[in-house]
Formats: C-alpha cells, structure tokens, sequence
C-alpha cells in the first residue's frame, strides 16, 4: 500500500508542471481566439482564418451554452479556459484525496479493528460534510432537489437540516442551518474519533 501511496504522490508531482504547461498552452490559444472573435486581429490575416476554422468549431459547445445563459459568445474562449483551469485543480484535488485515503487506510489497517472503525467513522463524516457542500452549491445554481444531480445530497443532509430550522432562524433571506450543520458534525466527528483513539 505504501508503493501504491508514493508512486501516486510521485504521479501527482509530475502532473502539476504537465497540467501548468497545458493550462497555458489554452490559455494563449483561447486569447488568440477571443482577439479574433473580437476583430482585434483581423478577420482576413490567414491566423484568423485557421482559429475559426479549427478552434471555434471546438468552442461551439461551450458558445451554445454561454449564450442560453445570456452572454455573448465571444466570451466563450474565457470560459473555456475557467473550465480548463478548473478542471485541472480537480483532477489535482482527487488524486490528492485519494493519495490521502489510501494513507489513511494504510495506517488504520495496522492499528487492527479499531483503526478500520475510525476510518469508516471518518468517510461517514466526510460523505456528510460533503452532501451539505453540495447542497448549498444547489441553493447557488437553483438546483433542482428531484434531480439524480442534487438528490442524493438533499437525502443525506434533510433529517439534519430540518429541526436545526425550526431552532434556528434564517439571517435575512440566508438559511444558515448549512453552516451550523457542518460545524455541529465537525464537533461531533471530533468527539467520536477522539474516544476511539
């Protein structure tokens, strides 16, 4: 398991130059792409003609979404690359998580029973610190909580949400229970695993 652990941490430190370099790579391309979009660059040069040929048919996806939202298209190469940046912090973060895990599931599996009923305490908590993340997003984007994308965390967090409301007023239009909710699992995870180690 420890192989397994270093050679994930060696990947993760070899990734993040590659996913850098990457990142700037689109981020040079998609400014070209909006200097044409935008007639910063004329239309006419043969550099225009290759990046509407060849780029913005890959963009178009994105340009189609950008403008249902109601934005202009020529947005579009901006977005492409938040989505290209942010996807590389995300690859960058469930590696780490998963190097993480698997650390953790190393140690707990050389302390014997108790540290396997540690680490599964630990997952339980993470999961439900992670359900009320993801539904607070939802209240952002105005999620739908019968949607296969919002319900698991609507299922999860409710029997907690639903008596910290009737204790706890809302500040203004803000629902804060979320909040309370996070710190008072937080608590009691602390309490929990400090008694079993």
């Amino acid at each position: 398991m420890n192989r397994a652990v270093d050679g994930l941490t060696t990947f993760i430190a070899a990734l993040r130059p590659i996913l850098f370099w990457v990142a700037l790579a689109f981020g040079v391309v998609f400014v070209v792409d909006w200097a044409v979009r935008t007639r910063r660059i004329s239309p006419f040069r043969p550099v225009a003609r290759f990046f509407r040929s060849s780029v913005d048919p890959l963009l178009a996806p994105m340009e189609r979404v950008i403008v249902r939202a109601g934005s202009v298209p020529s947005s579009a190469p901006w977005w492409a690359l938040v989505l290209v940046v942010l996807g590389g912090i995300v690859l960058l973060g469930v590696l780490g998580f998963v190097r993480d895990q698997m650390k953790e599931m190393s140690s707990a599996m050389e302390r014997g029973s108790r540290g396997l009923a540690v680490i599964l305490i630990a997952w339980t908590f993470q999961i439900l610190q992670f359900a009320l993340i993801w539904r607070v997003i939802a209240s952002w984007v105005a999620g739908n909580p019968h949607s296969r994308w919002w319900r698991w965390s609507f299922t999860l967090t409710e029997p907690m949400l639903r008596p910290l409301r009737q204790v706890i007023p809302t500040v203004g239009m803000i629902d804060v229970t979320p909040l309370v909710a996070y710190f008072l699992l937080r608590l009691v995870e602390g309490v929990i695993l400090g008694g079993l180690l």
